[in-house]
């Protein structure tokens, strides 16, 4: 069984520094038939305006991925016993947050020219009360050209982050007559959100914002891309 969601049907939230758009229920935007799928809670695609962003607030039980598209990303956090990390993401870059028994972080666009544009993605950990942990690394497009590369999972195969949680997140990049395919386990649920460019998935066609939610299903396929970047979440134990 698949559905497809349109980018239209996600909620909308301009706050003139920041616009997002909303893949499930989150702040003002509540849809109860939209509350999440599986372990995957939040995609957020957002645009920080130059100069702006985040300011330092606090997370517990989570594991927060950040996916930029376009621009930098200055993160800084503090993780108590862990420490401080602070750093620059960057389009290719894949960072990964434990949020476990509490974190404070700050995420704002220091280019005083430069529009970011990224996706944040909270997927609902397996185990509560973790210690906090922090990682990023970066996914650079040989590694995701005509593939759907693992990028995050719960034991950290094939060099992915290391989740906690029953998720494995792929990204990749297509275009013309490059395609892949993606066997998924009986019982497992998966979600292909369409970040830009346009693409098939399983015979359904996405253009950006798209997204398509699938259960009962053993294998995506995907083709005809044009300029496509695309993440596809394989949910399950």
């Amino acid at each position: 069984m698949q559905t497809f969601i349109s980018s239209s049907q996600r909620g909308h939230a301009d706050h003139g520094w920041l616009k997002s758009f909303h893949s499930f229920s989150f702040a003002d935007y509540h849809d109860p038939q939209r509350m999440g799928f599986g372990p995957l809670r939040v995609i957020n695609d957002d645009l920080i305006a130059p100069g702006t962003g985040f300011g330092m607030h606090g997370h517990r039980d989570m594991e927060i991925l950040t996916y930029p598209l376009a621009g930098t990303l200055a993160h800084r956090d503090r993780m108590g016993s862990s420490g401080e990390h602070q750093g620059l993401v960057q389009a290719g870059d894949v960072q990964r947050m434990s949020a476990g028994t509490g974190v404070m972080h700050s995420e704002v666009n220091p280019s005083l020219q430069d529009t970011c544009h990224l996706l944040q993605i909270w997927i609902q950990p397996h185990t509560a009360g973790v210690a906090p942990r922090y990682e990023q690394q970066h996914f650079g497009p040989e590694r995701k050209r005509g593939r759907l590369c693992l990028v995050a999972s719960p034991d950290g195969a094939e060099g992915s982050l290391s989740i906690h949680a029953h998720a494995r997140m792929y990204a990749g990049l297509f275009n013309g007559d490059e395609q892949a395919e993606l066997a998924l386990s009986a019982g497992h649920l998966a979600y292909v959100h369409l970040a830009r460019g346009s693409l098939t998935v399983n015979g359904q066609r996405l253009a950006a914002g798209d997204a398509l939610q699938l259960s009962e299903t053993s294998l995506i396929s995907v083709s005809g891309g044009q300029d496509a970047e695309v993440l596809v979440f394989d949910l399950g134990a």
